[in-house]
C-alpha cells in the first residue's frame, strides 16, 4: 500500500505569502471536508476538475484521490492548471483495506493546514461511503482537526438503474445503493444521455425512495456551481443514525466487496501505436462491454507530443489528445480496467502488444509501394507522422501524400 505525495511549488508560495491568513489567525482551525462519491464512471473526476478550475469560491484545497488498482490514473487526469496538494491512496478501497492510510494522510496534511482551507476526498467508485464518514467521528484526533461538510454523490443517469438492480453475493453491500443512501446531495449526471424526461423523473423518484432528504441536481458533464457543493454544512449525523442506529457502534467492521469484481492495471515505459490501441479497445468493449464498469488510461503515442487520455463506461468510450508531455517527463502509458469476471492476463498482454518495440522497416527516403486500393509507387518522407507509422509521397503528378498507420505489408511494402 502506498501514498504518493506530490509537492506543488505554488503551494509553497501560498504559504510564504499568506501564511495563516487563510485561517485569519486561528491557531487550531477545523477544516471542512467534502467527500465525492459515486459509482465507477459517474463523473467524479470531471466534477473535481470543475471545482479546482473554478475561481469563484476563492478556496485552496488538498485533494485525496483513492484508486482501486495498483496504477494511478486520476491524479494525471486532474487539471494541470491548478495548484493543489494531491495525495493518492492506492491499491485498495478507501472504505476498507487502505482506510488506515486515509487516517494517516489526513493527520499529516493537517501539519500543513496553513496552505489550504478545505479538503476534497474522491473515493473509488467501489467504495461504501459509510466507513469514510465514520472515520471523522470515531477518531478523536481527527474530530479536533476536521469536520465533515457534505457527502456529494454523482449518479450516472445512463446506468444507475442497472447498478441499483445488480444482485450481489450474500453479505456484500450494493455500493451504488449505499452511495445514494448516504448522500447529502445527489448530482444526476449525464442527463443528456437520457432523452426521455419521463425516464429521468422515474430515476429521481427511485433515488428519493432511497434517500428522501437529499437534494437532487440534474447536470451534464458534472457541471454544477461549486457554491452548491462547498461549505454548505449539509452533513447531519442524526439523519444517518435515524436510518442506521448502529452506525458508530463498530467502526472496524469489515466491508466485503464482490470478489467477481477486479481491477486490472498496467504501466509501460515507451510509446504505443495509437491505431493498434484503438483497434484493441474497440474489440474489447464489443466483446466485454457489459462487464466493464470503468476503464481509463493515459497513453504516450508514437509520433505525437500530446497525451492521449481515454475513459469509458461499458460500451461508451471517449478519448482525446490533451496536454503535452513535459520536456523531462517520462513518456509512459498506463491503463486501469475495472469490471466483473475480467481476463486479467488477456488485458495486460493486449495492452503491452500495442507498444512500439521495433524500428520501422523503411527509413526516410526509401522507395516503396503504398496500398491506396491499388499498389502505387512512392517514397517514405516521414516516420511516425501524427501517430502514423509512415507518410508516403506517391510518384504521381500531384505528389499525393498518403499515410500508413501500421508497419505491415498490407499498407506499405517493398517494390521488390
Amino acid at each position: 500500500l502506498t501514498i504518493n505525495h506530490h509537492s506543488i511549488k505554488a503551494n509553497d508560495k501560498a504559504r510564504n505569502k499568506k501564511g495563516s491568513m487563510m485561517w485569519k489567525g486561528e491557531k487550531t482551525p477545523i477544516v471542512p471536508v467534502t467527500v465525492l462519491t459515486g459509482f465507477l464512471g459517474s463523473g467524479k473526476t470531471t466534477l473535481m476538475n470543475h471545482i479546482l478550475n473554478d475561481q469563484s469560491h476563492g478556496m485552496k484545497f488538498a485533494v485525496i484521490e483513492n484508486e482501486f488498482g495498483e496504477v494511478g490514473i486520476d491524479e494525471n487526469i486532474l487539471s494541470e492548471n491548478v495548484d493543489e496538494e494531491v495525495i493518492e491512496v492506492m491499491n485498495g478501497c478507501i472504505c476498507c483495506t487502505v482506510r488506515g492510510d486515509l487516517v494517516e494522510a489526513l493527520k499529516r496534511l493537517y501539519k500543513r493546514v496553513e496552505s489550504f482551507n478545505g479538503i476534497i476526498i474522491e473515493t473509488t467508485g467501489l467504495a461504501d461511503p459509510a466507513p469514510v464518514i465514520q472515520t471523522f467521528f470515531v477518531d478523536e484526533t481527527l474530530k479536533n482537526m476536521y469536520k465533515l461538510d457534505s457527502v456529494i454523490t454523482v449518479v450516472d443517469a445512463k446506468y444507475i438503474n442497472t447498478r441499483l438492480d445488480e444482485e450481489k453475493p450474500e453479505g456484500v453491500e450494493n455500493e451504488a445503493v449505499e452511495q445514494v443512501v448516504f448522500a447529502d446531495k445527489l448530482l444526476l449526471n449525464k442527463t443528456d444521455l437520457v432523452t426521455d424526461d419521463a425516464e429521468l423523473k422515474a430515476i429521481e423518484g427511485r433515488l428519493r425512495k432511497l434517500n428522501p432528504q437529499a437534494q437532487i441536481l440534474r447536470c451534464e458533464h458534472s457541471k454544477v456551481s461549486p457554491s452548491e457543493l462547498l461549505n454548505i454544512g449539509a452533513f447531519d449525523l442524526q439523519r444517518v443514525l435515524e436510518f442506521e442506529p448502529e452506525f458508530l457502534d463498530d467502526p472496524d467492521a469489515e466491508h466485503q466487496h464482490d470478489e467477481r469484481v477486479v481491477s486490472v492495471s498496467s504501466k509501460i515505459e515507451g510509446e504505443v501505436n495509437i491505431i493498434m490501441m484503438e483497434r484493441w479497445i474497440e474489440r474489447l468493449i464489443t466483446e466485454d462491454g457489459a462487464n466493464l464498469y470503468r476503464y481509463k488510461g493515459i497513453i504516450a503515442v508514437k509520433g505525437k507530443e500530446e497525451k492521449f487520455v481515454f475513459q469509458g463506461v461499458g460500451m461508451m468510450f471517449s478519448g482525446n489528445f490533451e496536454g503535452s508531455w513535459k520536456p523531462n517527463e517520462t513518456r509512459e502509458s498506463r491503463f486501469v480496467f475495472i469490471g466483473k469476471n475480467l481476463d486479467t492476463k488477456f488485458l495486460k498482454l493486449g495492452f503491452e502488444s500495442c507498444r512500439v518495440t521495433q524500428e520501422l522497416r523503411f527509413p526516410v527516403g526509401t522507395v516503396v509501394q503504398a496500398n491506396v486500393g491499388t499498389w502505387q509507387p512512392g517514397k517514405v518522407i516521414r516516420q511516425w507522422d501524427d501517430g502514423n507509422a509512415y507518410r508516403v509521397q506517391l510518384d504521381d503528378e500531384n505528389g499525393t501524400n498518403v499515410w500508413a498507420p501500421i508497419d505491415i505489408d498490407a499498407y506499405v511494402r517493398s517494390p521488390n
